[in-house]
């Protein structure tokens, strides 16, 4: 574990700096049921025993409109331009091609490949294969000492508000999640185990998420969401403390009621309070819900770029 997270570091300190793994994010990544690692990963190393190349290939087992498989890892600079990374693509396209053979459902099968703009050599090598650049995820920022509106959201009849996040109420923010990006790009319904990964990871926090709610008691239910955790490793490189949201999203019932800035308001407030620098946030370019217009309108700045591509089936 301590030499892949060792090479995943290595790589993102040239291609993306202010962006680097943690070894827990990875434990909790490789310990997924879905994934074996006996078949789903491969690693390269050179004379003297050095990992220099590490694979994943991952079937997201929520497939309901498309059957999608990911691909990660790469090669350390120093052993870059050698033909290493087309061996390991060429052997992750394979297993991926095997991993979506085994999906049932008639829906089509997409092999997903992420990398920081960073990465010069990436796009080519991608593109040669049949997966072409798709789309761009743009990282944001915004200092949160510069003034923060707080927005109302519609109550109407069914007492809508928005709350601190509890563990009581990760499930039904799940369903929230699901419902809210079904019509986002690449995005497929996330399942139990995956969504208990992240909220009870310890960089996860609950303290600074918040989430909008209907009904009372035990039937209170998750309209949208703003969830956040830390990342300390970035923090020098960023060269300020920061707080990551993961996912800000309103279920199709809530829309047009003001819960999006509404939650981006007290997000941005409790980060505030909790002593950090910095908001942060990946968003779509073309997000169909104009994601990206409404960060820069709460004074979001973009910064580097992570890019898509696919090869589909």
């Amino acid at each position: 574990m301590d030499a892949v997270v060792g090479a995943l570091t290595a790589m993102a300190v040239t291609d993306s700096p202010e962006h680097l793994p943690s070894a827990g994010h990875v434990a909790e990544e490789l310990a997924l049921s879905h994934i074996d690692l006996a078949v789903d990963s491969v690693l390269g190393f050179d004379a003297a025993g050095v990992l220099v190349a590490y694979g994943l290939v991952a079937l997201d087992p929520g497939a309901d409109t498309r059957a999608q498989s990911y691909l990660s890892g790469g090669v350390i600079p120093e052993a870059r331009g050698r033909g290493i990374g087309r061996e390991l693509l060429r052997w992750q396209l394979e297993r991926s091609r095997q991993q979506l053979a085994t999906v049932t459902a008639d829906v089509p099968g997409w092999s997903m490949l992420f990398c920081p703009e960073g990465n010069a050599s990436a796009p080519a090598l991608f593109a040669r294969v049949g997966a072409p650049l798709t789309r761009y995820f743009v990282g944001m920022h915004r200092d949160v000492a510069k003034p923060i509106d707080r927005v109302e959201p519609r109550a109407a009849e069914d007492g809508l508000r928005i709350v601190p996040f509890e563990p009581a109420l990760a499930d039904s923010a799940r369903r929230s999640r699901n419902d809210s990006f079904r019509d986002h790009w690449g995005s497929q319904p996330t399942l139990p185990e995956e969504w208990s990964v992240m909220v009870d990871a310890p960089a996860f926090r609950y303290d600074l998420s918040r989430v909008a709610v209907v009904g009372e008691g035990d039937d209170r239910r998750v309209v949208g969401f703003g969830l956040v955790e830390l990342n300390e490793q970035d923090w020098e490189a960023q060269g300020y403390t920061s707080a990551y949201i993961d996912y800000i999203g309103v279920s199709r019932e809530a829309r047009g009621r003001r819960v999006a800035p509404a939650i981006i308001g007290e997000v941005l407030t409790a980060i505030r309070d909790a002593g950090y620098q910095q908001a942060l946030l990946d968003v779509d370019s073309a997000s169909p819900t104009g994601a990206d217009e409404l960060y820069g309108r709460w004074g979001f700045v973009a910064g580097t770029r992570e890019l898509a591509f696919v090869r589909e089936y």
